[in-house]
């Protein structure tokens, strides 16, 4: 069992910057792949990055070359680096976690965090 709590979001003006993080309980953490979704008002729940359990990373097309995701497993965490934020990457971001890789689609991932809210503003 993996509980997932995200962090760090909040308001930031259009250009600006945010670290969200998701911390995970449990000792397999590590042997997990970590990902990050976000859902829009209206819209549905989109994949934005992953990380698999040997660093290996994916993105989005949409927010290549903007964000970041990392993990540091001694502290359970991952984290998303958002950079160059637009008023479209407004959304509540979720955390999730499951054996081998990330469903982009969604569906199908074990873990689930609560959600955090990232806005911005133009």
């Amino acid at each position: 069992q993996v509980q997932l709590v995200e962090s760090g979001g909040g308001l930031v003006q259009a250009g600006g910057s945010l670290r969200i993080s998701c911390a995970g309980s449990g000792r397999s953490f590590r042997t997990y792949a970590m990902g990050w979704f976000r859902q829009a008002p209206g819209k549905e729940r989109e994949f934005v990055a992953y990380v698999t359990y040997s660093y290996r990373t994916y993105y989005a097309e949409s927010v290549k070359g903007r964000f970041t995701i990392s993990r540091d497993n001694a502290k359970n965490t991952v984290y998303l680096q958002m950079n160059s934020l637009r008023p479209e990457d407004t959304a509540v971001y979720y955390c999730a976690a499951n054996t081998g890789s990330i469903v982009t689609t969604g569906e199908g991932n074990e873990y689930w965090g609560q959600g955090t809210q990232v806005t911005v503003s133009s």
